[in-house]
């Protein structure tokens, strides 16, 4: 792994052989001018005198001198270089521990939601550099959870509005039929599926409700086993001819034969079924969507595509948000929770696995990139 705290750690080491030319330097200064060089007898002399004011006699205290100062003059010295290098050292620790705090008071400025930038020792540029982005993900993720709760919001309450509509139709409809029982069969059938539709429309808006609420407290787990890509995508085609022939749109699946991948069937189903449903309430009407899935020894890519408007940029970096909607308003063409595209892109996070999309004047794609657990039958596993 690279060293990204080079400057730091040769900090230390110039640092440690300071300490050590330092306490070499003090301690053969003392050695040369106090005990052995020119000031050698003004320093006997003065040690002499501390012994005695201690209470010892002169001839006791010159004893005492010879013994420790020029009979044990190397274990003296070597003390001496101890208690020097202690105290260099300890005061290079009050620098490090300088920097610690440093580092300390950084991570509450984080903790504190401040907005100013972290500054720090030209040798923890490294650490400076990580701890401000560190701080500028932390807000960009508040931020988006702001945003994202903000849109939940928006959706409940245009959610409540509009379940008002279809309720209130639902009911005068009822309320003609059972008044009238004398009402021609013919008009009757006519108000009668006036009403189913009002009721259907009335499930699906409290069924956006539910997916709100199961967004934010469930816990997805993958149940995976192995099963055939080609398969699932053909079977995704046969269950929505409905859909799209009221759009009168068609579905073309062009996937490798034989392609199979670990994963959680049911979840990814979910996954391509929101994008396909996504592709024929933004596509064209009388339009293709054409569905491509690839493997290879990198993985595996699963590509939707739409003629439909261009999505602009800006939109499209948001379209995986939870709530988010690239219309602005709500109708029963596109109305939604806004929670399609971002329960996609967490099902194909959970299987290790990357979507993304590209939108230009003709087409939109959403591509979905899993990795390398899909085979062909009867060749390599990749």
């Amino acid at each position: 792994m690279k060293n990204r705290y080079g400057k730091l750690k040769w900090s230390a080491v110039l640092r440690a052989i300071l300490i050590s030319a330092l306490t070499v330097a003090v301690g053969y200064g003392i050695l040369i001018f106090l005990i052995e060089g020119i000031s050698q007898t003004a320093f006997q002399n003065f040690s002499l005198k501390v012994l005695q004011k201690l209470g010892l006699s002169a001839e006791h205290a010159y004893i005492l001198y010879e013994r420790l100062l020029v009979n044990g003059k190397i274990i003296f010295i070597l003390a001496g270089f101890a208690f020097l290098f202690f105290l260099f050292f300890l005061l290079s620790v009050c620098r490090m521990t300088r920097r610690l705090n440093a580092v300390s008071d950084a991570l509450d400025q984080i903790l504190e939601d401040s907005r100013e930038p972290i500054r720090l020792e030209s040798e923890l540029e490294i650490m400076e550099e990580q701890l401000n982005r560190l701080q500028d993900k932390l807000s960009c993720r508040e931020r988006q959870a702001a945003e994202s709760e903000q849109r939940r919001n928006e959706m409940v309450v245009c959610l409540a509005h509009d379940l008002k509509t279809p309720l209130t139709s639902v009911t005068a409809y009822l309320t003609m039929l059972d008044e009238h029982p004398e009402m021609a069969q013919e008009e009757r059938a006519r108000y009668t599926h006036i009403t189913l539709e009002k009721a259907i429309r009335l499930e699906e808006l409290i069924n956006e409700f539910f997916e709100i609420t199961r967004f934010n407290i469930q816990n997805i787990v993958l149940e995976k086993r192995e099963i055939d890509l080609s398969m699932m995508l053909e079977q995704l085609e046969d269950e929505n001819c409905g859909m799209l022939n009221e759009k009168n749109m068609t579905c073309v699946v062009d996937a490798q034969e034989d392609l199979f991948v670990q994963c959680d069937p049911e979840k990814l189903a979910r996954v391509f079924d929101n994008l396909l449903k996504n592709a024929a309430a933004y596509g064209y009407e009388g339009t293709e969507i054409l569905i491509q899935a690839r493997g290879g020894n990198n993985g595996i890519t699963i590509v939707f595509t739409n003629e439909g408007p261009q999505i602009p940029q800006k939109k499209l970096e948001m379209i995986f948000e939870k709530f988010y909607r690239i219309d602005d308003g709500r109708s029963s063409k596109t109305g939604g929770a806004g929670l399609g595209l971002a329960i996609a892109r967490q099902i194909v996070e959970l299987h290790g696995g990357v979507i993304s999309a590209v939108s230009d004047s003709k087409n939109t794609r959403f591509i979905v990139n899993l990795p390398a657990t899909a085979r062909i039958k009867g060749g390599d596993n990749g």
